[in-house]
């Protein structure tokens, strides 16, 4: 029972818990996922199962895309709907006014990490010093909005929903903050959804409830991706079946034997079809960098 399965994480649930219960429907002992969601916020949550767990520290796509709304008019202090929230009092802003701030939040920024997030300093999540009533100082670090665009607008109300596409490590929320400081009025997020992770759509996923029911009708394994899915962006080589053996069993193989020259990290495979690891180039040979087998 090795491969990914695609989650559509629902609200109100920690990534953690949504690997717990995929864990007892599948009678796994090992799921992990790719890039943890906040239990308000759903969508796409790429859990590994099984072997597939090795591939966490190779995943070649980091970035991810999302569907945030904000609303404007109020600050909190985790910088969404679920902390404390206070009214600013201040004027909302026009469309005219949102189209004018935005292009300075696309492309190559920096963002201080909210003190809600998961990052370590010294050793200790930023969220768990945050539960303490403490507040530590955050640097500020480089992170790429590909696209960040508005899907909806209602000036009465105040509320925008954006579209963003950006690297790992971009938070949301803080993007809807610093929004809202520009504007001069305050914004805080009121709902997030990932649309897109490690190469993985909404198109892709189950939700937790067809998963249930799936694992009763003993389906759900089926619905499992081979792990070389989440690795697709690497090369592909095929070695022969001598090769095979000695890459399966920890060995090097050397470059001028491939039949395709290799150059980067690739996706091994025996003559069968069956996807041995991930290979890496270095002094002549193609080394372990990875076995899934």
């Amino acid at each position: 029972m090795n491969g990914i399965l695609c989650l559509d994480k629902p609200a109100d649930m920690t990534s953690f818990s949504c690997c717990a219960v995929v864990r007892r429907l599948l009678g796994v002992k090992k799921v992990g996922h790719a890039g943890t969601l906040d239990p308000m916020a759903t969508g796409v949550l790429p859990l590994l199962v099984g072997n597939a767990s090795k591939a966490l520290d190779w995943l070649p796509v980091h970035d991810k895309s999302y569907t945030a709304t904000l609303r404007f008019g109020f600050t909190s202090d985790t910088l969404d709907v679920w902390g404390q929230v206070v009214s600013t009092n201040k004027p909302l802003p026009t469309l005219a006014d949102i189209e004018a701030a935005l292009p300075q939040f696309r492309g190559n920024i920096l963002q201080v990490p909210p003190m809600t997030s998961a990052l370590k300093i010294d050793g200790t999540r930023l969220y768990e010093l945050a539960r303490q009533g403490k507040t530590v100082e955050r640097i500020a670090r480089p992170v790429t909005v590909y696209q960040l665009d508005i899907l909806d607008f209602d000036p009465v109300a105040g509320e925008l929903t954006l579209h963003c596409a950006c690297s790992k490590g971009t938070y949301i929320r803080s993007i809807c903050d610093d929004l809202g400081r520009e504007l001069g009025c305050g914004a805080i997020m009121t709902a997030l959804r990932r649309t897109k992770a490690a190469g993985f759509s909404l198109n892709d996923c189950v939700t937790l409830d067809e998963a249930r029911a799936l694992a009763q009708e003993g389906t759900l394994g089926a619905r499992l991706l081979p792990v070389e899915t989440v690795l697709a962006t690497y090369p592909a080589v095929t070695v022969t079946a001598p090769q095979a053996v000695r890459f399966r069993n920890g060995g090097a193989l050397a470059l001028d034997r491939l039949r395709t020259p290799v150059t980067q990290t690739v996706r091994v495979f025996a003559p069968d079809g069956t996807f041995l690891g991930l290979g890496v180039p270095a002094d002549g040979e193609l080394t372990i960098g990875k076995l899934f087998v």
